[in-house]
């Protein structure tokens, strides 16, 4: 291995770069156009419109989402699914606050009106209700279609309290709110399917959106059919009208469709936007006359080549508030961003400048593009592959031409200095790309089994290779097609070899373009020389199938991983296996070259991410991030960025956090040892309230013991509770888990247990239950307090045996005598005085011997005394300790 001084990788931390945010269906916009409500199956996802991140997932009741609206003011979500609940979240606290059942049948399309008081629903069950928005009641309930819901909108202006729906029974119907009963029925013979409606901004006009292709214009005064307008082209047969929408005056994009030469000399009423199956956006004008004209049309669409070709594209659009353009959403769950603009030659066009994509397939294999590595290209399970924009986490532009799944794709800055990418299909054929042109420059043709691995040349940049399942590794040249311009060439290969008895999964070219190994599901990785590709040695040592091989950068070996779940390192000059690591609990997909050659970087089956040191053969660190099998791992150029992906449909970046972590480290250091430093002056100065907040923040359990046993010693309730009224749940139940350690030992139980009644004397029940992990605590607290108490009560009781022995010796006098003597102070002086004298009589009519053994006897008494003394305060320190 390499001995060069090089600075390891410590830690690598995950960023989400990319997830699945939207099955399909119904989406919301908020009003500032900042986030989009998004169905993923039975959850809501909030995302961010400029970088596609996650805000927040609202977990739904099982059931898949069928609906979706937004409040005017993005307070409120209502949310309907299948289960025939309509939820109210509440989206400053994404808690759910109200929910109730609606229809018979699914909600299948919701509005919310400009006031924000009412909600309407249509259903499957071919009813629409209004709702309450506070009360959650229904207050109108209206009978008529007999097809299911497929549109609502209510009147723009606040004053007119119509509802306007659209069913599949070929019916648009008026529902007027204050008289509680339909006004009028909007139905012709010819019609089809109704996909749409818009409401003019005067409210004097209704578009309807029908599926076969037609639009029609109805006055909404006489209710009466004003005009037909024809969307469908006599040669597009897949033409559709799916959305359809108003553009409002005193837009962005109004004021440019305002500079058009239009075909009427009279002014248009007003330009609206249609988007159907073929892709393609379409703006009209309507004019006084009864007339329409198409003012703009793109001219190809922007969605992948497959779903243009079948006929799948647009399913709806809507435009964004405060200028920021059209969104139209696509069949494939991508959400397409458009502004309007003006061409070179002064026309009007509209520029896509965004891309989310909502929902991806497994990730098959990823690689880094550019100078600065700012574009991550994807291969997923579909015929084409989406380039990723790192800063904005969109995907800006999407590679269409395969005609099966992409498997594998390589990157290349050419000699020429034009990014290049190549790319495996299952269409048995390579692709050579022009990533900034976004153009295909060859075709390579010849293999007659899926293509699943390929590799440029690492040196000379002038040839890459390419494997497939048909077991042939071939060597193919592109000179040709770097000098053709704007057409697609035929690649030639240059050489071709039988290499494997079994598909080859993996290719790796060595860094000076010598040599090239391949890695087989025959459980044997081949190393041959270029270009002839002719067989130096063999690899022979793994279990099961090889997935990845590489060459390491400095150093004359090649690493290979394997489905056996091991990770080997073999020297080139011999074919001896170097190294052998294992630690992943299933196969292993990616091993990669990390730090020159001094680490590697390995993902699996088991969905983790390890970093290993070579030298110290140790696994260093272990990442959890993925639900799934991985297999996808792409190394940055400085090793400073990596990218993994898998079965999850998930891709993560992980960026280089050494330094930073030793940054923080020191930072932490010196801010705790600050910290400490006014732990120990607080203390000093008798500040136990702060000390106490201090030693609980830097996490000083012994430190905390300590305060808390003077306070306990001085009974300084009060400084405790204040001090205790300060904690958060999350604080308390770290408190609650010292104070469960502290009760274990017996020396330390009688703090524990005074600070524990502080805390139950303080926190009410309902507070202390909604503490995380409570009945564990409890459980750890209540044995040994039983216990303690315990061992107290047999001490009390033990302590009654020591006073009887005491009165039994005469020692201590027993209470009644002490009752009897105190009565007999009550007497009056003279009695007593009376009775001294006699006392003093009988003393003195005494001998003097028997006055010696007295005193004798007083002296044996005293002495006694004083070791019962003795004993009594040694019992008392026992009983304090225990």
């Amino acid at each position: 291995m390499a001995t060069s001084s090089v600075t390891l990788k410590k830690n690598y931390r995950c960023s989400r770069f990319l997830q699945k945010f939207f099955s399909g269906g119904s989406y919301a916009v908020s009003s500032d156009g900042s986030f989009i409500a998004c169905v993923c199956n039975e959850d809501i996802k909030l995302v961010e419109t400029s970088n596609s991140s996650v805000r927040a997932t609202l977990q739904g009741d099982g059931e898949e989402v069928t609906s979706l609206t937004l409040s005017p003011d993005n307070r409120f979500l209502f949310a309907a699914s299948h289960s025939r609940l309509i939820s109210v979240w509440d989206l400053s606290s994404f808690k759910c606050i109200r929910s109730w059942k609606g229809h018979d049948g699914p909600v299948t399309n919701m509005v919310c009106h400009s006031s924000g008081g009412l909600l309407a629903t249509g259903g499957a069950d071919s009813t629409v209700r209004v709702w309450d928005v506070d009360g959650g009641f229904c207050t109108h309930l209206f009978r008529g279609h007999t097809g299911v819901v497929t549109c609502i909108a209510f009147h723009p202006n606040p004053q007119h309290l119509l509802l306007f729906t659209g069913s599949d029974d070929e019916s648009v119907m008026v529902w007027n709110l204050e008289r509680k009963r339909r006004i009028a029925v909007l139905k012709e013979s010819d019609t089809s399917r109704i996909s749409s409606l818009a409401i003019s901004e005067d409210g004097r006009s209704l578009l309807i959106a029908e599926r076969g292709g037609v639009v029609t214009m109805w006055d909404l005064d006489k209710y009466s059919r004003k005009q037909t307008i024809t969307i469908k082209e006599k040669d597009s047969i897949s033409e559709t009208v799916n959305s359809i929408c108003i553009v409002p005056e005193g837009t962005l994009m109004s004021t440019y469709l305002s500079q058009f030469k239009l075909p009427d000399k009279n002014k248009a009423l007003f330009n609206f936007i249609t988007v159907g199956e073929d892709g393609i956006v379409r703006i009209w004008s309507l004019f006084l006359k009864r007339s329409a004209a198409c003012i703009f049309k793109q001219i190809s669409s922007d969605i992948s080549h497959g779903s243009a070709k079948s006929g799948v594209g647009f399913t709806s659009a809507v435009l964004l508030p405060l200028n920021q353009g059209l969104l139209c959403v696509t069949s494939d769950e991508q959400f397409l961003f458009y502004r309007p603009e003006k061409s070179f030659d002064g026309e009007f066009q509209l520029s896509l400048y965004r891309r989310l994509v909502g929902h991806i397939e497994q990730i098959l294999d990823m690689v880094f593009l550019g100078d600065e590595e700012q574009y991550l290209g994807v291969a997923t399970n579909s015929d084409q592959v989406q380039v990723y924009d790192l800063a904005s986490t969109s995907c800006s532009y999407v590679l269409s031409g395969h005609a099966g799944i992409v498997l594998c794709l390589d990157s290349c800055r050419s000699s020429s200095g034009r990014l290049l990418l190549i790319t495996g299909s299952r269409d048995h054929h390579v692709r050579l790309w022009d990533a900034e042109r976004r153009s295909c420059l060859g075709i390579g043709k010849g293999h007659m089994g899926d293509v699943g691995s390929v590799v440029f040349s690492r040196k000379w940049k002038n040839f890459f290779v390419s494997g497939s399942s048909d077991r042939t590794i071939k060597v193919w040249s592109f000179d040709d097609a770097l000098v053709a311009e704007d057409q697609e060439i035929a690649l030639k290969s240059k050489a071709v070899v039988a290499a494997h008895d079994k598909d080859i999964n993996c290719l790796a070219v060595s860094p000076i373009d010598s040599l090239v190994c391949s890695g087989s599901e025959d459980r044997t990785a081949c190393i041959w020389r270029l270009p002839e590709l002719v067989s130096l040695m063999v690899l022979r040592g793994h279990k099961r199938g090889i997935f990845s091989v590489e060459f390491s950068p400095v150093d004359q070996c090649v690493i290979t991983s394997s489905g056996d779940r091991t990770i080997k390192i073999w020297a080139i000059s011999d074919g001896s296996c170097l190294k052998t690591f294992e630690g992943h609990t299933a196969g292993v997909s990616r091993a990669l070259f990390l730090t020159r050659g001094t680490q590697f970087v390995s993902c699996g089956f088991d969905g983790l991410v390890k970093l290993w040191t070579i030298k110290s053969n140790e696994c260093i660190a272990t990442y959890d991030q993925h639900d799934e099998r991985l297999w996808a791992l792409a190394v940055s150029r400085k090793s400073e960025l990596l990218a993994t992906g898998g079965e999850d449909a998930i891709i993560n970046l992980w960026y280089d956090s050494t330094a930073a972590d030793k940054e923080e480290a020191f930072r932490r250091e010196e801010e705790t040892i600050l910290r400490g430093q006014e732990l120990e002056n607080a203390i000093s100065d008798a500040d136990y309230a702060k000390a106490i907040q201090l030693a609980f923040e830097l996490r000083r359990p012994n430190k905390l013991f300590d305060l808390f046993s003077q306070l306990c010693r001085r009974d300084a309730s009060v400084i405790i509770e204040n001090t205790l009224r300060t904690l958060e749940k999350d604080e308390l139940r770290v408190l609650l888990e010292y104070i469960r350690e502290w009760n274990t030992k017996p020396k330390l139980c009688h703090v524990a247990n005074f600070v524990l009644s502080h805390v139950f004397l303080l926190f009410p029940p309902t507070e202390i239950i909604e503490v995380k992990g409570i009945s564990e605590l409890l459980e750890g607290l209540i044995p040994y307090s039983q216990r303690h108490f315990s061992r107290i009560d047999r001490l009390v009781r033990s302590s009654f045996l020591l006073d009887y022995i005491l009165n039994g010796m005469a020692v201590i006098e027993p209470e009644n005598s002490a009752l009897q003597r105190s009565s007999e102070d009550k007497r009056t002086f003279p009695e007593q005085i009376m009775k001294d004298d006699q006392l003093h009589e009988d003393l003195s009519g005494e001998d003097k011997v028997t006055s010696m053994k007295r005193k004798s006897g007083k002296l044996k008494k005293a002495s006694s005394k004083k070791k019962i003394k003795s004993a009594l305060d040694n019992s008392s320190a026992i009983w304090v300790e225990a």
